[in-house]
């Protein structure tokens, strides 16, 4: 796993004493029966990692979650690919998810769970008699209601998310896309944030997921001397360098962005030598045809840019299909003098907060930043971009390159003004307050009675955890 996420949850987790339950990375050849689960301490809190179901899995992640959900919920309805075996496998994951939760239901406690691989899980739960409140947050974008219904089963789908009694988005935009949805396809009004529905009362909010600002920042300022950040820097021999730290991904804007690039050196000669692009691109989804295809297309298009450009001794973009810890890569973030985060759209983008965050105050960097990411409701300091505009892209990274100290340092500041009053730790407990309101809540909840549910592969989690 590569960059913000499960770096992002897991300081929240060991700080406030939730238990994270997710995937353990391993499938279980049992269809369904007994869970295999593994539970360990993380800090204050723990981490609770199960077996998933081998006959299932497939068709749930790489189908209905990976070639349906997520292609809409980025607005490329024309990638969907879905039948409705992958749906029901989704569905009977979801019911698996619930029995599985279970166990660690007690009294004046919560259930938070995240994201779209479990849309309906807080209708499962309630089938199997859960009371408690059940909060959801979604870490993607929500699409328009005109793409939303271009998902097989949508309206029963969306209909099981109203189980939920808190729904979370990244943006205001996100939250009234799905209002919209709700009063156009099933007749049902929003009111004050509330929605009534055959489940009772459901809140919609937005609510901004942030880092730990602090943290990072204290911890890029000590990867300077990590080994790797140490060979990066010296290798650069006086040139700038630009990062873009990514999954492979279509909706991450990659071939977009290297194109601006191949644009910036065109229309801008001087730079050859000057500065050098890192794009860490890492793999993912590879069965999907859509995520190979890319795959492929972005190795020729980095050949073909580095041909093109390129001399004996100097490379231009230097591509990378591996991830890195998350020390190492505040330590790349803090030695590059340009942030390159340009999705079609995105959900929020830690990627770039962590950027800002990983900065030298005295000297710092410069970032370029899409405006179809959430981030950029809140970096509205860095420069923003049609990533769609390759011009304007490759107009952007030159001037980043040739930015004032005081220019920078003034964006820089008014950033990090803007991520400091909204980290990760405000963004746990205002969710938290808003499942507090619940008409079901008598007492406080504490955090430590909130079972996080997030589908995290046991190895992406643990690699965020040294």
């Amino acid at each position: 796993m590569t960059g913000g996420l499960a770096a992002a949850l897991l300081p929240v987790v060991e700080s406030s004493g939730a238990i994270w339950v997710g995937s353990s990375g391993r499938l279980s050849p049992r269809a369904y029966g007994p869970v295999n689960m593994e539970i360990q301490a993380l800090g204050a809190g723990a981490l609770a990692l199960l077996d998933m179901p081998a006959a299932d899995y497939t068709a749930f992640y790489e189908g209905f979650a990976n070639s349906a959900l997520w292609p809409a919920l980025h607005s490329r309805s024309d990638l969907i690919r879905a039948s409705d075996d992958d749906y029901s496998a989704y569905r009977r994951i979801n019911a698996f998810m619930a029995q599985a939760l279970l166990r660690f239901r007690k009294s004046n406690a919560a259930f938070w769970v995240h994201d779209y691989h479990f849309l309906a899980l807080g209708e499962e739960l309630r089938r199997l008699g859960v009371i408690e409140p059940i909060g959801f947050f979604l870490h993607t974008p929500w699409p328009a209601a005109s793409i939303a219904v271009s998902v097989p089963h949508h309206r029963e789908l969306i209909e099981a998310m109203l189980a939920y009694d808190v729904i979370g988005f990244q943006t205001e935009d996100d939250c009234q896309h799905f209002a919209d949805y709700l009063r156009d396809e099933l007749s049902l009004v929003v009111e004050d944030g509330v929605v009534r529905s055959s489940h009772g009362l459901t809140r919609l909010a937005a609510f901004p997921i942030g880092i730990d600002v602090d943290g990072f920042a204290a911890q890029a300022a000590k990867a300077t001397t990590n080994p790797e950040v140490s060979r990066l820097r010296l290798s650069l021999r006086g040139e700038k360098l630009a990062i873009g730290v990514d999954r492979v991904d279509y909706s991450k804007g990659l071939v977009n962005r290297i194109n601006a690039f191949d644009r910036m050196l065109t229309s801008n000669p001087s730079l050859k030598r000057a500065v050098s692009l890192l794009q860490i691109a890492t793999p993912s989804r590879d069965a999907i045809d859509a995520y190979s295809r890319l795959q492929g297309d972005l190795a020729t298009l980095v050949t073909n840019v580095n041909g093109k450009h390129g001399e004996a001794d100097w490379t231009p973009i230097r591509y990378l299909n591996k991830g890195y810890g998350h020390q190492v890569l505040s330590g790349f973030y803090r030695s590059a003098h340009v942030g390159v985060v340009t999705p079609l759209h995105d959900g929020m983008n830690l990627v770039a907060k962590e950027y800002v965050a990983a900065q030298n105050p005295d000297d710092p960097g410069v970032l370029v930043l899409s405006k179809f990411a959430g981030a950029a409701n809140e970096l509205d300091a860095a420069l923003l971009v049609n990533p769609n505009d390759i011009d304007a892209v490759a107009r952007a990274l030159a001037t980043a390159l040739s930015m004032s100290i005081l220019e920078r340092r003034e964006r820089w500041n008014a950033m990090m003004a803007k991520l400091r009053a909204h980290t990760i730790h405000q963004w746990f407990a205002d969710f938290l307050s808003a499942l507090e309101d619940t008409p079901l809540r008598d007492a406080p909840l504490r955090p430590e009675q909130v079972p996080v549910v997030q589908l995290a592969a046991a190895n992406g989690i643990r690699q965020q955890m040294h």
